[in-house]
């Protein structure tokens, strides 16, 4: 593995940071302080982005969208990989603006891992938000209640959804549901139900710590009706292959959090040096056991940010060289939620009363970084996960 970021994704790293600084951070406080508002500065951005994935492949902000089945000579870096470093220099400005970019929601990549070559050319363009979370079903996606029941060349979709990112903003919402509870993780299937589909509804928006600028919803679906061609990838319960297809939604989506952890805690460990510069050796000449208190956290700060970020990338690579990355990708989520959290809580202890108060952005990043190692798989889930990958134990011999 090559530790150097690709040359030929340079210039769009240089581009999102730039929009980085000069675009989100300038309106970061002001979303926060207002929850639930459009930020409509993301309309000119999410339409260069637009540009960008047309002209050139894997320039996407926030959803790896690839071509699967293709076949790898050598080593390749594609859209997992320049979809990871954008997400980390977009997060370095602001993680709930990036989640508000649209056409680049989490439900778009659910679509580029289990839509079939049709599906992925009618849901071009679409901004797609991810339905998994239920009231009763939190961290265990196979405990999913929301039903789908085959009517005629249509499914019936019933149940509710909760914590949605972009639920009220997006085209279209990626369901999870299953086709039949008593076959278990096998019978759950994801559907593309499009905005305004009767029988879908926005419930409430919630009120939450942090990613103000991003709606978070509950959605109520009753009777509602969906066209068959709308189920992605194989319509078959295949007991099999399990809860195997839908699962791989996450091999794309948990690197791109953990990409958005990186971004954010980068965030706050830049600010903290910048700080405390005059008390800092910039050339990292001091022994470790011999520098100050605060130095030697926040150089173990950016060893622990450095391996987080090494992780994610190895993710993004075996993801676009088509190897399998359950295990590396839950590594990755892992590490980087749970460090992210860390270094950006430890900035503001450091800064004192500078890192509290709001005239500074290291309590937003603080709040903002707890959701990343939440949402997609929870901290005790992802470690439940690798274990299972390394013991080679089943989900029901290792709960």
């Amino acid at each position: 593995m090559n530790l150097q970021n690709p040359k030929k994704y340079k210039l769009m790293v240089q581009q999102a940071r730039e929009v980085a600084l000069h675009v989100l951070r300038p309106i970061s406080r002001k979303y926060d302080k207002a929850e639930h508002s459009y930020p409509k500065e993301l309309d000119m951005i999410a339409s260069l982005i637009d540009g960008m994935n047309e002209g050139v492949e894997g320039l996407n902000a926030g959803a790896a969208v690839g071509k699967r089945g293709a076949d790898i000579q050598g080593n390749k870096n594609g859209v997992n990989m320049s979809t990871a470093l954008g997400i980390m220099e977009m997060c370095y400005g602001d993680t709930g603006l990036l989640l508000s970019m649209p056409r680049q929601g989490l439900g778009n990549s659910a679509i580029a891992a289990v839509a079939n070559d049709s599906q992925l050319e009618r849901f071009k363009g679409m901004w797609a938000a991810m339905a998994i979370t239920e009231p009763d079903c939190g961290s265990d996606s196979a405990a999913i209640r929301t039903t789908a029941i085959k009517d005629g060349t249509d499914y019936i979709l019933n149940g509710e959804k909760i914590f949605v990112t972009s639920g009220q903003r997006a085209d279209s919402i990626v369901v999870w549901a299953t086709l039949d509870p008593k076959l278990g993780r096998a019978a759950i299937k994801s559907f593309v139900v499009p905005k305004g589909t009767p029988g879908m509804k926005v419930e409430r928006l919630e009120h939450k710590l942090g990613i103000k600028a991003s709606d978070t919803a509950a959605i109520s679906f009753i009777n509602c009706r969906v066209p068959a061609e709308n189920l992605l990838g194989n319509p078959d319960i295949d007991i099999a292959k399990g809860f195997a297809g839908v699962m791989e939604t996450f091999d794309n989506t948990r690197p791109l959090v953990a990409a958005m952890a990186v971004g954010c805690a980068r965030a706050s460990l830049e600010r903290i040096k910048e700080i405390f510069k005059d008390q800092l050796d910039q050339n990292y000449a001091t022994p470790y056991l011999q520098t100050s208190y605060l130095a030697a956290q926040i150089y173990r700060m950016e060893a622990e940010w450095e391996a987080a970020r090494l992780l994610t990338l190895k993710a993004a690579w075996m993801a676009d060289n088509k190897k399998p990355n359950s295990k590396e990708a839950s590594i990755a989520k892992a590490k980087a939620g749970r460090i992210g959290n860390e270094i950006t809580l430890k900035c503001v202890e450091l800064a004192g009363s500078v890192g509290y108060g709001e005239d500074e952005l290291l309590e937003k990043w603080a709040r903002d970084s707890k959701i990343l190692d939440i949402f997609e798989g929870t901290q005790q889930i992802q470690q439940l996960i690798i274990a299972r990958r390394e013991l080679g134990k089943t989900s029901s011999e290792l709960k």
